[in-house]
């Protein structure tokens, strides 16, 4: 049996079930389940606050848990990480009164405030300066204002509570984080039942950045329009009851996908269809 963490609050929290649960895991529970088994899959899910998840895993006590990158390294925690997940995207920063002009070189001796004070203190020190670092819980941007520091180090996603408070960042970001599965052991990581669990998560991950491109297209344009979506390893391409024509069938980046089909319509691809890939593997 697996025994996962997954975060019990939050966003973090809701992308992490709906990554799991698309991969075929039941864990879904009520407000006060701290505990999900998982029969079908001999899994059990445990929910715990986002910020211990790394202290259960890195002691074996839990085989596996999704958690902040940023939570991860503060905790100190040995842990390995296996497979970045694409969402809960952020960034660490330093930010300081907008009407002053403190940077981070002139930290030394200076009060920083923070909920994340591993990390801080190693920036520090690869920086060479010495702060007093001010340990918080939350609502780290009120610090200043309150008089107990003199800058604070954070999670910057769009920036607006810092505006609000009447911060600005300074310097360069600390770290940029975002959700990562990690694990108890290199050991725990090659069990079969954890390659499935991390091999399932990551044909989601991988899924959401691909879309499938079906058309029509004249054999005497089809080298062009496979050059345009040359798939992973080639397209597919089936004859159709046009002798001239052929279908064809790839995989495309979902970034890239409206340039794709301007490009195949210049050609004169007809019937073009694109579609959302539930999982792959590839």
């Amino acid at each position: 049996m697996i025994k996962i963490a997954i975060p019990n609050k939050g966003s973090l929290s809701e992308d992490a079930l709906k990554v799991v649960t698309e991969a075929g895991y039941k864990c879904k529970r009520s407000s006060s389940e701290l505990i999900i088994h998982d029969s079908n899959n001999d899994v059990e899910f445990y929910f715990l606050r986002p910020r211990d998840i790394a202290i259960y895993v890195g002691t074996g006590v839990l085989d596996l848990g999704i958690t902040g990158q940023d939570l991860a390294l503060d905790s100190g925690a040995n842990v390995v990480e296996l497979l970045p997940l694409d969402f809960a995207h952020s960034t660490f920063r330093y930010a300081v009164p907008s009407k002053s002009d403190l940077k981070v070189e002139d930290f030394n001796n200076k009060r920083i405030a923070t909920a994340y004070p591993r990390l801080v203190e190693l920036d520090l020190k690869k920086k060479g300066l010495k702060a007093d670092i001010v340990e918080l819980d939350g609502a780290v941007e009120i610090s200043i204002k309150l008089g107990v520091a003199d800058a604070i180090a954070d999670v910057v996603q769009s920036g607006r509570t810092l505006t609000e408070a009447g911060l600005t960042v300074t310097g360069e970001p600390i770290l940029k984080s975002e959700a990562v599965l990690i694990s108890s052991s290199k050991e725990t990581a090659e069990r079969q039942d954890v390659k499935i669990f991390y091999n399932r998560l990551k044909g989601i991950i991988v899924a959401r950045q691909y879309q499938m491109v079906e058309y029509d297209i004249p054999k005497s344009v089809l080298a062009k329009a496979c050059s345009i979506t040359p798939g992973i390893e080639s397209p597919t391409v089936s004859p159709l009851s046009n002798s001239d024509w052929v279908a064809v069938k790839s995989m495309i980046k979902k970034s890239d996908a409206n340039g794709i089909i301007d490009q195949l319509a210049a050609i004169s691809a007809k019937g073009i269809i694109v579609t959302d890939i539930r999982t792959c593997r590839i």
